[in-house]
């Protein structure tokens, strides 16, 4: 399956297709509420706010695969909102592991992060730069959303 084949499901209960994305640079982000990394909403909201109008969005993914997320999307949205000011878009919860893994996970787990390896996310907040030509970049949990190489693959590709 390609990515432009994958349902969405959104925080607010709409459909949406991978494909909708087509030709734009995404920023994929499995997010948890209530984990230690969850002040990187913080910098992903800047990203989106940057970028958000050049071709660029981060597609927040809440997982409670490691046990910190809120249990239903109102509470996940509320607390994204008034917490962070996030306004980029969100998932409804997915696994992003296991045999349930989201579809759209399966095909990002196959990308090899820096030290050229692939499989499980590893935690929380874990980051896949999808760019327009489809080539996906991976930066694990602790990688921050603002970190020089991110920041440079974003400014390279953005539309023009």
């Amino acid at each position: 399956m390609s990515l432009e084949n994958v349902e969405l499901i959104m925080l607010d209960g709409t459909t949406r297709n991978f494909s909708e994305f087509a030709g734009q640079m995404v920023l994929v982000v499995n997010v948890a509420s209530r984990c230690g990394l969850s002040p990187q909403y913080e910098a992903l909201e800047k990203l989106q706010k940057t970028y958000g109008d050049k071709g660029f969005t981060v597609l927040g993914v809440p997982s409670n695969q490691f046990l910190q997320e809120l249990k239903t999307s109102d509470d996940i949205a509320e607390y994204c909102s008034t917490t962070w000011g996030v306004t980029f878009p969100m998932t409804e919860k997915a696994a992003v592991n296991g045999k349930g893994r989201h579809e759209l996970y399966k095909e990002l787990v196959k990308t090899k992060d820096r030290a050229g390896l692939a499989g499980p996310v590893l935690w929380n907040f874990e980051k896949f730069l999808i760019l327009p030509n489809g080539e996906i970049h991976r930066f694990r949990p602790t990688t921050v959303p603002d970190d020089a190489e991110i920041i440079s693959l974003i400014e390279a590709n953005l539309s023009k």
